[in-house]
């Protein structure tokens, strides 16, 4: 599969790293160009790809937005029809502040829809630490894989992610909508950042 990464901050760059690893041909793009990413384009080696946001979009099967998130109106609008994994996070002590997120009107992800028309968005890998999805890939909390909660509108789009998350050594586990799913693993829940067994997430997203 061909993956585009937009953003190369630790999330990004970790799961370029992953995906690279078993085989997927990586595209990855920051707002500083190509040109800024020849070290980790070299550390992926034969499966690595420095482009633009533009080419990367354009060049990926699946395309993960891991931009900050007051930096989500950035991302080129070329993405109808594909599946889009949105692994950002609103931290209003860094984005600013956003009233329709302050006030729960909208899930942070259900903005990031609204900017890309027509994407088949994923909210997943927002609520693992980045030295988890570093470090614990593959490992067991009673006898399960961590779980990596996921949420979405698009059924065939969620099989998508589910299958990359396995991939890399995580369990996907269904949160349920874009709405109501995204907000419980969003920063300030009980799952974020828990690193729980794929049993233990579960019983805590769909309560």
């Amino acid at each position: 599969m061909k993956i585009g990464i937009i953003g190369t901050g630790h999330i990004g760059s970790t799961l370029a790293r992953h995906f690279s690893a078993v085989g997927h041909e990586v595209a990855v793009a920051n707002s500083h160009g190509p040109d800024t990413l020849r070290d980790l384009e070299s550390d992926l080696g034969r499966h690595g790809h420095a482009m633009t946001a533009a080419e990367a979009e354009q060049f990926g099967d699946v395309v993960f937005v891991s931009v900050p998130f007051k930096s989500y109106a950035d991302i080129p609008d070329n993405l109808a029809g594909k599946v889009v994994i949105d692994t950002t996070n609103y931290y209003p002590s860094r984005d600013g502040h956003f009233t329709e997120l302050d006030s729960d009107i909208q899930s942070s992800s259900e903005v990031l829809a609204g900017q890309l028309d027509g994407a088949r968005i994923v909210k997943a890998f927002n609520a693992i630490e980045w030295t988890s999805l570093r470090d614990k890939a593959g490992d067991m909390v009673k006898g399960q894989y961590i779980g990596i909660p996921m949420s979405g509108d698009d059924p065939a789009a969620k099989q998508v992610v589910a299958g990359l998350i396995s991939q890399i050594g995580f369990e996907a586990v269904d949160a349920g909508s874009l709405a109501e799913g995204g907000r419980k693993h969003q920063p300030g829940s009980d799952v974020y950042l828990a690193d729980l067994s794929a049993t233990d997430l579960r019983s805590k997203v769909t309560a």
